[in-house]
C-alpha cells in the first residue's frame, strides 16, 4: 500500500499517475478544499493533520510499504515527521519536489520576519503572495494597511482574513495558475509596490511572478525554502512512478 502526503497539484498528478498504473493508495490532505479535489481521483483521502503518532498509527493500520511526501515546499514539519516515522517503521520514504532555481533579481530571505525587516525599509503597497496561513504573522511585523493579500477563494480563508482585520479591497480572493501577464495586471490594478512571495518552483507559478516585478521594476522579495537532507528525492512524476515500479510495491 502507498501513502501519499498530499495538498499540491504535483500530489494530485501522482495520484492519478498511481491511479493510471492500478495501484492502491491513500491520499491525506489537511484542508477540505483539498479533500473535495482529491476526492475527484480516490475514496481513500484522509483529512486532517497529522503528528508522529497520528501517521505511525494510520500507516501500521493501512500496512503502508512507502510513503510519497508531496507536501508543499514549506511545509517542512510534515517532511520531518515522515522521515522520522518511516525510518523508526523501516518504511520507504519517497519526496517529491519541483526543482526551482531564484533568478538573480529576487531579494532572497530565509524567514517571513526578514521578509517583513526587508519591506519595512521600502514604502507603498505590498502585495502578498505567499498564501493564507501565516499572514497574522505578517501583520505582526507590518502596517495593516500596507497588505493586500492574494490568496484561495474559499469561505474558510475569507472568513480567517476577516477576523484579522483586513477590509474587502485588501484581500483578492483568486484561483490560479497566474500568467506573468495576469501577475503584472492584478499587481498594477492593486498599486503594488513590492511583492513577497514564496519559493514555490514552477508549479506554483512562482517564475511568473518574479518575472512579472521584473517587468513593473518593483522588488519581488523570495523566502527561501529550507532545505531538508531527503533519503530519496525526485522533481518528476515519471521518474517517481517508474521507482514506484522499479522496488515492487503491490498493486
Amino acid at each position: 500500500m502507498i501513502f501519499i502526503l498530499g495538498g499540491t497539484s504535483d500530489s494530485l498528478q501522482i495520484a492519478q499517475a498511481l491511479k493510471n498504473k492500478d495501484y492502491d493508495f491513500y491520499l491525506s490532505v489537511v484542508s477540505d478544499y483539498g479533500a473535495e479535489l482529491a476526492l475527484q481521483i480516490t475514496e481513500n483521502v484522509l483529512k486532517g493533520a497529522l503528528n508522529q503518532a497520528d501517521l505511525q498509527r494510520i500507516l501500521a493500520e493501512k500496512q503502508v510499504d512507502l510513503v510519497i511526501d508531496a507536501t508543499h515546499p514549506f511545509a517542512t514539519e510534515v517532511s520531518k515527521t515522515a522521515m522520522t516515522v518511516c525510518q523508526r517503521m523501516q518504511i520507504t520514504y519517497f519526496r517529491f519536489e519541483r526543482s526551482s532555481e531564484i533568478p538573480a533579481s529576487a531579494k532572497i530571505v530565509y524567514s517571513i520576519e526578514e521578509a517583513c525587516q526587508v519591506a519595512k525599509e521600502l514604502t507603498g503597497k505590498i502585495y502578498l503572495t505567499t498564501g493564507s496561513k501565516n499572514i497574522a504573522l505578517f501583520l505582526k511585523y507590518l502596517a495593516k494597511e500596507r497588505i493586500v493579500a492574494r490568496v484561495l477563494p474559499t469561505s474558510e480563508v475569507l472568513q480567517s482574513l476577516e477576523k484579522l482585520g483586513l477590509q474587502a479591497d485588501q484581500v483578492e480572493g483568486i484561483k490560479g495558475p497566474f500568467s506573468q501577464e495576469l501577475n503584472i495586471a492584478l499587481m498594477k490594478q492593486n498599486q503594488a509596490a513590492m511583492m513577497i512571495t514564496k519559493e514555490s518552483g514552477a508549479a506554483g507559478g512562482f517564475f511568473e511572478k518574479v518575472a512579472a516585478c521584473e517587468t513593473l521594476a518593483i522588488p519581488c522579495i523570495v523566502i527561501a525554502r529550507e532545505k531538508l537532507a531527503y533519503p530519496a528525492m525526485f522533481d518528476s512524476v515519471t521518474e517517481i512512478i517508474q521507482q514506484v515500479v522499479k522496488i515492487g510495491v503491490n498493486k
